[in-house]
């Protein structure tokens, strides 16, 4: 298991979607973040530089096993989780149920209790697309639902190709599947009422994979938790703008846990 750490003070860990904040990825962990506190960013199973054993069912618990495991050998406990863009919110969910002594804060933003029918074809639909036409055919389309209009005809030379997003991906469909295979079985609902840190949820107006229709179902589930909506924003941050408002409501949140 592959993992870098960045900055220093009280431990962190931020975890996104089907990539990884390592290999010079840390420059999209939210500004002033690293300024503040010693982050611990991760490359998931099969990803970056982590092996993976396919004869273990990918799930989510797996991978919070792995957090786990981690966070115990590096001695570290009370632990702000920022998780972000899909996989991290769910895995720091699941770390935060089953072991609430690694847990001082939690940042859910993209994130779900389950997939119901819509979001879960949604899912399999992205990795149908990457199996059947190919990795460059999958990231236009992810790109295309994961950005605003505006944003995408501006950056989409930039978005495109094989230094754009995901690209983590490129080559590795195996891998890509069993990632959406855990976010498929992701199931949380019974659970969240055991959680005790406190949490903050964010609601992305205009995201239409993660929509705040299950990100509201977070903020009622998790006991205590503060929802908070970004107004003009997509799935994935964008945006100088986007970019500093959401860096000011994550470091006022954990300033004040």
């Amino acid at each position: 298991m592959y993992y870098e750490i960045h900055g220093e003070g009280e431990p962190a860990i931020c975890m996104g979607g089907w990539g990884t904040y390592c290999h010079g990825g840390e420059r999209h962990i939210a500004r002033g973040l690293t300024d503040r506190y010693q982050v611990l960013v991760i490359d998931y199973r099969g990803i970056g530089e982590s092996d993976d054993d396919l004869g273990v069912p990918a799930t989510m618990a797996l991978h919070a096993a792995d957090v786990i495991g981690l966070l115990d050998y590096l001695g570290w406990r009370n632990v702000h989780f920022v998780g972000l863009v899909g996989m991290g919110a769910c895995i720091a969910q699941e770390v935060a149920i089953s072991r609430p002594d690694l847990v001082r804060s939690m940042v859910n933003m993209g994130a779900w209790a389950h997939c119901d029918a819509y979001l879960h074809d949604q899912l399999e639909l992205f990795r149908d697309i990457h199996r059947e036409c190919g990795f460059f055919t999958f990231q236009k389309h992810v790109c295309v639902m994961s950005f605003l209009p505006d944003y995408y005809n501006a950056s989409r030379d930039r978005l495109l190709g094989p230094q754009g997003p995901w690209s983590e991906l490129r080559d590795r469909y195996p891998a890509h599947a069993r990632l959406v295979e855990a976010c498929l079985r992701h199931d949380t609902r019974e659970r969240l009422g055991a959680i005790r840190a406190p949490t903050l949820v964010v609601h992305a107006e205009h995201d239409i994979v993660t929509s705040p229709r299950y990100t509201q179902a977070l903020e009622q589930l998790i006991p205590g938790a503060k929802g908070v909506m970004m107004t003009g924003v997509a799935h994935v941050l964008a945006g100088r703008e986007q970019k500093a408002a959401f860096s000011q409501l994550l470091l006022d949140f954990l300033a004040r846990h």
